[in-house]
């Protein structure tokens, strides 16, 4: 049986379809610039494989429940993470919308085998009520946690990734799959649809293997 996208997925698609035809208001409500903040938009990627440092800071979910970055939420399982805030009204929901469909793929594998990780953008808005509030629209399970904690923690997470940005608005719509037991990340920009996602993680944890048998 052919797989659809969830209602959620097509409903924040057309909201940005109606977004990029329609005339902004203001330069304070038009959000779509941050698409063009990254190469191969699109669903393209950057080729290759990362290693990244990985702060441990701490940083607070949509539930108001402080964990480790990195020791909590990195810990033996496969990590697919994006960057939102919640007050966006094109990029984000969109890609939460596909975080929803790659929930609804992934089945009982999410929050067993794989966490889905939301980063806020704009923390010292993005409450962890808010948070929630969000988190409901896109029907998150317990695998999808949304994080966000004090400027300069997020700031920290936001660096690691080289998605900061001065300006939250103009960050890079990107999402980033990561083997935390590897170290080895990859980095997806614009929509990426469930099946780029879960073949990078297939991708990353072939490489975890060929390393481990060589050493």
């Amino acid at each position: 049986m052919r797989h659809t996208f969830t209602e959620a997925a097509l409903t924040a698609i057309a909201i940005l379809s109606l977004a990029a035809a329609a005339p902004a208001s203001s330069a304070a409500e038009d959000h779509s610039h941050h698409l063009q903040t990254a190469p191969q938009a699109q669903g393209g990627q950057t080729p290759g494989i990362l290693h990244i440092k990985l702060p441990d800071t701490v940083l607070t979910d949509q539930n108001d429940k402080a964990v480790k970055f990195k020791a909590e939420m990195m810990a033996e399982r496969m990590v697919v993470i994006n960057f939102v805030y919640t007050t966006c009204t094109t990029v984000c929901p969109v890609q939460s919308a596909l975080f929803a469909d790659l929930q609804q793929r992934l089945g009982e594998r999410s929050g067993r085998d794989v966490w889905l990780i939301s980063v806020s953008v704009d923390p010292l808005r993005d409450t962890p009520l808010r948070l929630k509030e969000f988190a409901a629209r896109f029907k998150a399970g317990p695998g999808w946690r949304f994080l966000t904690g004090s400027r300069l923690a997020v700031d920290e997470v936001l660096k690691s990734f080289d998605v900061y940005t001065p300006n939250f608005a103009d960050h890079p719509a990107a999402v980033m799959v990561g083997n935390p037991r590897t170290g080895e990340w990859m980095r997806l920009f614009g929509f990426p649809s469930s099946e780029q996602i879960m073949d990078k993680m297939t991708e990353l944890q072939a490489a975890g293997l060929r390393s481990a048998r060589a050493n």
